[in-house]
């Protein structure tokens, strides 16, 4: 499900953040499906609770995911509908295109990448 490495900069709450949003936007856990709770997720990769929870706090408050009182967190069914995280997303895409094209990557190579990214 989810690997975290060791030798990564990122702390090990934005891995599982990641992990958790590739899932979600890949279709892999479906729209309100359950996910682990706080401590099996922390005993499978063991560690802290509180990392998994942070991560947890984050994806819910970028609306991937959203919890019931007593039943769990689940993945949300319009994940990455966060319009902040969409503005995010889009600066970064500006800015690796301004690089790409600095680098000598073309119009045609950007578009044909997008497009096969869009297909899959």
């Amino acid at each position: 499900m989810i690997s975290l490495n060791y030798r990564d900069s990122r702390p090990i709450y934005e891995q599982i953040k990641d992990g958790l949003r590739k899932l979600i936007v890949t279709g892999a856990l479906r729209p309100d499906e359950k996910l682990p709770s706080v401590r099996a997720l922390a005993a499978q990769l063991a560690i802290n609770p509180n990392t998994i929870q942070r991560a947890y706090n984050e994806l819910e408050g970028e609306g991937y995911i959203y919890s019931v009182p007593g039943k769990g967190s689940f993945a949300a069914g319009n994940a990455g509908a966060d319009a902040q995280r969409r503005t995010e997303l889009l600066a970064q895409v500006r800015e690796l295109a301004a690089e790409l094209n600095y680098l000598g990557v073309s119009r045609q190579e950007l578009e044909t990448l997008i497009e096969e990214a869009y297909e899959s």
